[in-house]
């Protein structure tokens, strides 16, 4: 008798993620600052924030030569997220911004549209970031991956 490894369903299909990292290379495109995506799951933490901050460290986001990353955290399944700013970035777009793209995600997410509410904050970060930190050219490198992160 043969046993296969369990593989986990995917989170999103490869088409899905392609848009996302479109997002995010577009975003990016005409800034300095940097926007990173963690999905997964489950939120093993009450509060979803704390699992950001969690992630925002093990993805060296505080690194940034200017303090603008941004952390897009989303766990599916518990319909949770977090955006977290470095505080380049927060100082400022301020407290407003972030309940402003936090309304659009759920809004989004009620109406099961969590791709699209993703893919909107992403653009909103990057239009931000491109108004607080425009892209220098010959001084301006990709600090950190434009890829998924995905969790547990």
């Amino acid at each position: 008798m043969r046993i296969f490894p369990f593989k986990r369903k995917e989170i999103f299909s490869e088409t899905e993620k392609e848009r996302l990292v479109q997002a995010i290379r577009v975003a990016e495109r005409l800034t300095s600052g940097e926007i990173r995506l963690f999905v997964e799951s489950h939120c093993s933490y009450v509060d979803p924030m704390d699992r950001a901050k969690e992630a925002f460290v093990s993805l060296d986001m505080g690194k940034t030569k200017l303090r603008n990353g941004v952390l897009v955290y989303v766990a599916i399944k518990d319909r949770q997220f977090a955006i977290l700013g470095d505080q380049g970035i927060h100082e400022k777009v301020g407290d407003e911004f972030w309940v402003k793209e936090a309304g659009l995600l759920i809004d989004h997410f009620q109406n099961n549209r969590i791709i699209d509410g993703i893919e909107a904050c992403i653009a909103e970060i990057g239009a931000s970031l491109r108004t607080f930190f425009p892209h220098e050219a010959g001084n301006d490198a990709n600090e950190l991956p434009d890829d998924i992160v995905f969790g547990k």
